[in-house]
């Protein structure tokens, strides 16, 4: 397995640099100068402007930005931004949010995903099947921003089920609305997932084969069928949890929750790309460990899936 697991490693490598790359070239290329922009409107004398975009490497031609920005990053440096904060620092503190979010977002669509799933997949054809079908297709159709404004003025203010925004209540209360706004996708597929999955691996030979030995009901679906049927279920979950770090960036707008996709956000407004670098390098570095830890996982899952 450690074999397998350095060889995923080594595949990471170029994979980790050329979305880098990408990223970085992409925030840098956005119009407009970033030093001018620190003063608005007013006037910058030229000297001033000119050690500035010395000092942040913005003379330098692209590759060799890159080439600078990597050796501090081995360095664990995530930079600066353009006032001279460091990149870590600002993100320290938001990152346990995001996370927090992240986390609640995941388990909320992996529990209620994966028992929607079961039931619908135990009941093909039925009025259960139907209505989470159907449930799902509503939830897919919504935009999340809508769904997220909707929840908050019914749970939150007129019902006061659950707080509105801000995390004045801790985990996991004050991120249980946000996460089940920001999981609600994930947790639709998910459960799609896991009904067709379920569904098609009940009619196979092995099952009818577990079925003829006398095997409880129970047994052949949760011991046989719902085990082979949670491998596309996995692979789905490990690549949005990367995406759920990433992607909370209009559901910590909408909650008011000081994670890192509000500080990307205002970065972007700012021109601070830097600090906008610097969180999709991290976030990189998630995405690509979770899916190293998902591909281990398959063969616990399915014992036929080797680790050569």
């Amino acid at each position: 397995m450690w074999r397998f697991v350095l060889r995923r490693l080594l595949q990471a490598v170029p994979v980790f640099l050329g979305t880098t790359l990408l990223i970085y070239a992409l925030v840098f290329a956005l119009p407009g100068d970033p030093i001018q922009a620190l003063a608005g409107d007013k006037p910058v004398p030229e000297n001033v402007l000119r050690t500035l975009r010395d000092r942040y490497n913005l003379n330098d031609p692209l590759l060799v930005q890159y080439a600078k920005y990597m050796w501090g990053l081995a360095q664990g440096d995530l930079g600066e931004n353009y006032t001279g904060q460091s990149v870590a620092e600002m993100l320290g503190g938001r990152w346990a949010v995001t996370a927090r979010l992240a986390l609640t977002a995941w388990i909320f669509e992996l529990v209620i995903g994966i028992a929607l799933g079961v039931w619908a997949g135990l009941r093909r054809g039925r009025f259960a099947d139907t209505l989470v079908l159907g449930g799902t297709t509503l939830v897919i159709a919504v935009p999340v921003f809508v769904l997220g404004y909707t929840a908050q003025l019914l749970l939150g203010v007129r019902w006061h089920i659950l707080p509105a925004a801000g995390t004045d209540d801790g985990w996991p209360l004050s991120y249980l609305l946000p996460g089940i706004v920001l999981g609600s996708l994930g947790l639709s597929y998910v459960a799609r997932l896991t009904r067709t999955s379920l569904a098609e691996n009940l009619r196979a030979d092995y099952v009818r084969t577990a079925t003829a030995k006398g095997l409880s009901r129970a047994r052949v679906v949760g011991r046989h069928a719902l085990r082979n049927s949670l491998i596309p279920v996995v692979t789905y979950l490990g690549v949005d949890f990367g995406n759920l770090m990433g992607g909370a960036i209009v559901t910590e707008g909408i909650f008011n929750l000081p994670g890192v996709g509000q500080q990307v956000f205002q970065s972007i407004q700012l021109k601070e790309g830097p600090v906008v670098v610097g969180a999709v390098t991290v976030l990189v570095l998630i995405f690509l460990l979770v899916n190293l830890v998902v591909d281990v996982l398959y063969g616990v899952l399915d014992p036929r899936i080797g680790y050569d």
